[in-house]
């Protein structure tokens, strides 16, 4: 099972681009705190991943990601290799995002633009749109009810 599951922060803006075809890639890098700090220097080290998002989510990315914001990834792993110009091979490691969530309230990030919603933006490649939390006034359907009229 290739799976993956990380928070972290942006490192620079996403960058767009399409393909010949039209199709929309979000390419992000996210800076990952580990979980142990180095042993010999006592400092907490980061690893820095990028992030390749595809389609409708690679927009959503597109439009309210910025330097900066917080996110939680979840996709899988993918390598590919390529040569430099002294005709050595590299290999690198992307993570293909499968959901995107916004951690971030908007509020506290000036250099994004508003989305839908007060706090938090996820948005998913199966699902292809956004989901913005509703407000705390509104129970989504549900009747609120105090807690005498509960039979338990």
């Amino acid at each position: 099972m290739n799976k993956v599951f990380l928070i972290g922060n942006l490192v620079r803006d996403p960058e767009m681009r399409s393909t010949q075809s039209g199709v929309s890639v979000c390419n992000f890098t996210i800076a990952v705190n580990r979980r142990f700090r180095n042993a010999q220097t006592g400092q907490q080290e980061t690893d820095f991943l990028n992030v390749i998002a595809w389609r409708q989510l690679a927009e959503l990315c597109g439009k309210y990601l910025a330097k900066g914001r917080k996110v939680a990834v979840m996709g899988s792993i993918q390598t590919r290799q390529y040569a430099v110009k002294d005709g050595s091979k590299r290999t690198a490691w992307d993570i293909v995002a499968d959901e995107v969530e916004f951690l971030a309230p908007q509020n506290q990030q000036s250099s994004t633009q508003s989305a839908p919603g007060a706090y938090t933006t996820a948005a998913s490649k199966d699902s292809g749109t956004a989901y913005a939390p509703q407000p705390h006034n509104d129970f989504g359907g549900f009747t609120q009810v105090d807690d005498e009229e509960l039979p338990f």
